[in-house]
């Protein structure tokens, strides 16, 4: 089986994120077959600007878009702000949406969303589908990954995910991308089962 090389960017710019946890997790998780790389730069990125946006664009962005053009799927974990995707990550996707090379158009692309409300953001979630299928994305549709209450679902000291149904939830994103990215390269894919994420 080829090994998937998945880009990991999270709409979350702080530290202690939730969402950068669930991120992590999910380094952990799969079922194997999966490289997962989290860009930890997003906050690098300078406002877009069509003026910059050159052949030779800031150094932030010309390295963005080097690494989503070499990585076979997206997966994107994103809080929720003013019930829409933080200005980041938007500001990310502009960015990369206009590079000549069309580098998302049919990029398979996975999302996920951590919040401290009731809602787990469901609603950020709904907005980033609208931007990334305006720019042709192929973004999965099932599981949805909505960790609601997610204060209560990452241990405090080290923000490790502790709640099995996310964790199951999140594997089973994981193994969809992984079948879509390889539908997409024309490869077959059999998840590896003998594989034991870490802490389980």
């Amino acid at each position: 089986m080829n090994q998937i090389d998945v880009l990991a960017l999270s709409g979350s710019l702080r530290a202690d994120s939730h969402n950068t946890a669930l991120l992590h997790a999910a380094r952990t998780l799969h079922s194997g077959g999966l490289a997962i790389d989290i860009d930890h730069d997003l906050g690098r990125l300078p406002l877009y600007n069509q003026d910059l946006d050159t052949g030779a664009p800031p150094l932030p962005v010309a390295e963005l878009r080097a690494r989503v053009a070499a990585a076979d799927a997206l997966l994107i974990a994103t809080p929720e702000h003013n019930a829409s995707v933080p200005a980041a990550l938007k500001n990310a996707i502009d960015w990369v949406s206009t590079a000549p090379e069309g580098l998302l158009r049919g990029k398979p692309v996975a999302i996920a969303g951590a919040s401290p409300g009731p809602f787990g953001s469901v609603r950020a979630q709904l907005a980033l589908r609208q931007i990334l299928a305006s720019v042709g994305a192929e973004v999965l549709v099932k599981p949805e990954v909505t960790v609601f209450h997610c204060d209560t679902r990452f241990a405090r000291d080290d923000r490790r995910l502790t709640d099995p149904y996310t964790a199951d939830l999140l594997r089973e994103l994981l193994d969809a991308l992984a079948r879509k990215a390889h539908r997409h390269a024309g490869r077959p894919y059999t998840a590896s089962r003998s594989f034991q994420p870490e802490g389980r």
